[in-house]
């Protein structure tokens, strides 16, 4: 399940997807001041609300919406419910639809057409299964026109935020689906409730996006969106350098170097999103070195984290001090980092019985040397240069670090079956942590807690997880987490390196830019032009 989480959650492209239109020239619609030029690596896709590959996260994102919006500091707003409760023993959630919201072929967004959409999700529950949620819908039910009920076969609180998520709990208009209503095998338009409709599209070459001016809710300042593929990045930067597009937005979509360069020419507007994920080694508390808590703290102080976000991220991701950023809800507990001492860090092997022999360079134990391996990701241009680094940190304190690069199928193998002593990883980012982030560390078959097997609180503490995803008390569940990240923090269990950021490069005209709180989010409805 993590590898087709870490994937991109790929799936079967769809067999009967409408065949797209043929765009004229962009430079006709580009005239208006309100269009907003942008270009991604990819291909949008069908826009289907409800699969993954081929279609791309940020335009399922800014095409459909959802029952519940992720909002700043993960608090979760009305969108198309306005209300919604919970009954005493957490399991039944009625939302009340707002009224009066009309899809883009005029048809009425009420609770028929959330009952249709629900029926194709939950009959293809294994392609969606990596979502707690869905495994936890018991049924569903159309009370009336405007209310919607779901019961759960358990508590779990998560469920409102992952409501949020932009696929695949989003809404596709009834004559949008094909004749045996299941979208897993394509839709026949796409149909949405949102602020924007596709008015111009050829496959891998350009979508022309109109505002949708009968939007229920407040519409975008600007009236149009050309979007362009363009695969390379550096082509993606001479495009914004040339005036061709408005904005580079999104996560890795132009090198960090790039970003760097455009942003020291003076020529545009450069932003950096607050956290949205962390980069983060897993450490294998259960087996070799590391099943030793100083050797693992050890670690945390000879690390140099300052001087790889400078010296191969070029300051653009912020270093992490823990596994979870403290944007995200529940996560700011107060934890104490741990600072960048090399004398702690030896003082602390020497604890450990690892002692330097006069004339070498590697630690020993019991005539053993010091040897450990980390495992990255080898086509990554950021893991391998920071492998590179940590080996090197590593090497000042006298332990020795073999670095292995490898291909995402053969990572996700020896993460899965915890045959590593270090690993690159990465959390899922909102609006998914922190509870995502728990559940893998103490579901068996993900490797992170294969990997926690030598903590002698790990009982504790992963039942501690299991009982916070079921908490209805905020309180408590403030508590539970409280605890569960100060136990980790304490016994060294992730090395936190960075947080990952978004980035934007836009040139003066273009006002109003803010970054989403949601990580596939888009920030278009906030846009406005100035020329």
């Amino acid at each position: 399940m993590i590898s087709i989480f870490l994937a991109g959650c790929n799936s079967k492209a769809s067999e009967n997807t409408p065949e797209p239109s043929t765009v004229g020239n962009p430079s006709t619609t580009v005239g208006d001041i309100k269009t907003l030029r942008l270009s991604w690596p990819k291909d949008i896709g069908p826009l289907n609300p409800h699969e993954y590959t081929p279609n791309e996260f940020f335009a399922q994102g800014m095409y459909y919406e959802p029952l519940i919006d992720y909002g700043e500091g993960g608090k979760l707003v009305p969108k198309l419910a306005e209300s919604w409760d919970i009954s005493e023993d957490g399991k039944q959630y009625t939302f009340h639809l707002r009224q009066n919201v009309k899809f883009s072929d005029g048809s009425d967004f009420d609770s028929s057409v959330v009952q249709k959409n629900f029926d194709t999700i939950l009959a293809n529950r294994d392609m969606h299964s990596w979502l707690g949620l869905i495994s936890q819908i018991e049924k569903t039910e159309a009370v009336d026109a405007h209310t919607f009920k779901i019961t759960l076969k358990n508590r779990y609180y998560p469920a409102l935020q992952e409501f949020a998520v932009v696929r695949p709990l989003r809404f596709l208009g009834a004559a949008g689906f094909p004749d045996d209503g299941n979208t897993a095998k394509g839709i026949k338009s796409p149909i949405t409730t949102g602020p924007w409709v596709l008015s111009e599209y050829k496959k891998d070459d350009i979508a022309v996006f109109t505002r949708n001016d009968n939007y229920w809710g407040t519409k975008p300042k600007i009236n149009t969106i050309i979007i362009k593929v363009i695969p390379d990045g550096e082509a993606r930067v001479l495009a914004l350098e040339k005036g061709d597009i408005d904005l580079i937005w999104g996560e890795g979509v132009i090198s960090l170097d790039s970003f760097v360069s455009l942003r020291d020419s003076g020529k545009f507007e450069t932003s950096i999103s607050d956290p949205v994920a962390s980069r983060a080694l897993i450490v294998n508390t259960a087996k070799g070195p590391f099943a030793d808590l100083n050797v693992r703290l050890a670690l945390q102080h000879a690390v140099n984290k300052q001087a790889l976000v400078q010296g191969v991220t070029n300051n653009v991701e912020k270093a992490a001090d823990t596994i979870i950023s403290s944007n995200f809800p529940y996560a700011n507990v107060g934890l104490k980092p741990y600072d960048y001492n090399l004398e702690t860090a030896k003082s602390l092997l020497d604890q450990a019985g690892w002692k330097l022999p006069d004339g070498k360079t590697i630690r020993e134990k019991d005539g053993k040397p010091l040897e450990i391996e980390l495992v990255y990701m080898g086509p990554d241009q950021i893991e391998k240069p920071m492998a590179a680094a940590i080996q090197s940190d590593l090497k000042q304190i006298g332990v020795s670090l073999k670095t292995t690069g490898v291909e995402r199928e053969l990572r996700n193998k020896r993460m899965e079956t915890a045959d590593f002593d270090l690993l690159f990883w990465g959390t899922y980012g909102a609006p998914y942590d922190p509870h995502s982030f728990v559940s893998t560390n103490y579901e068996p078959g993900y490797g992170i807690f294969e990997s926690q097997q030598g903590l002698s609180m790990k009982d504790e503490l992963h039942q501690q997880m299991k009982d916070v995803l079921l908490t209805v008390n905020e309180e408590e569940r403030q508590k539970l987490y409280t605890s569960i990240f100060t136990t980790l923090h304490e016994q060294a269990v992730y090395l936190p390196i960075s947080y990952l950021t978004n980035i934007a490069v836009y040139p003066s005209y273009v006002k109003d830019f803010k970054f989403p709180a949601h990580r596939d989010e888009t920030p278009f409805d906030s846009i406005d032009f100035q020329k």
